[in-house]
């Protein structure tokens, strides 16, 4: 595992920020910022698959308000995915069966990232992603829905809860 400086807290009145770890400049600077969590760990699963992408090692800080001050979260509680493209057809054509079951893939791999996005899983890792797949390959809709439920139900709390005291 690589050492890095600590993530410095930041600046200014405590909002959601991720800050990312830059290794060539061996510094940590703002990702993405904003008064809510989910669009801030949406920014930093889109990052996270980005940096990943490149072949580059991912290192984020999640900062949040906590009790009216800064507090740093664990970011495996808050890891954002962007969701599978939506792909729409033209309701006068009739589609080929092979482009209905692709596109049926496609609606079962959405509901699953959404479900996982509810329950705090966000920024996937590569076996994640896999293992996403497998279900989307192995269940229908109906069980994707009720999987997804699930993951939704699990993930109804956000952090600063009384749950999480």
């Amino acid at each position: 595992m690589v050492k890095h400086p600590e993530c410095p807290q930041p600046t200014g009145v405590p909002r959601w920020v991720a800050m990312f770890y830059h290794p060539a400049q061996a510094s940590w600077r703002v990702g993405a910022e904003s008064p809510d969590r989910a669009p801030v760990l949406y920014a930093v699963g889109d990052m996270a698959q980005t940096v990943r992408a490149r072949g580059d090692e991912v290192t984020v800080a999640l900062w949040g308000p906590r009790d009216g001050a800064w507090q740093r979260f664990d970011t495996a509680a808050g890891r954002p995915a962007a969701p599978a493209p939506s792909r729409r057809s033209s309701p006068r054509r009739p589609e080929e069966p092979a482009r209905l079951a692709e596109r049926m893939s496609d609606r079962r791999h959405q509901v699953l990232m959404a479900g996982l996005g509810k329950a705090g899983l966000y920024d996937l890792s590569p076996e994640d992603e896999d293992a996403v797949r497998a279900l989307v390959e192995r269940l229908d809709e109906p069980m994707v829905r009720r999987v997804a439920h699930w993951l939704s139900t699990a993930g109804g709390r956000e952090p600063g809860s009384p749950a999480d005291r």
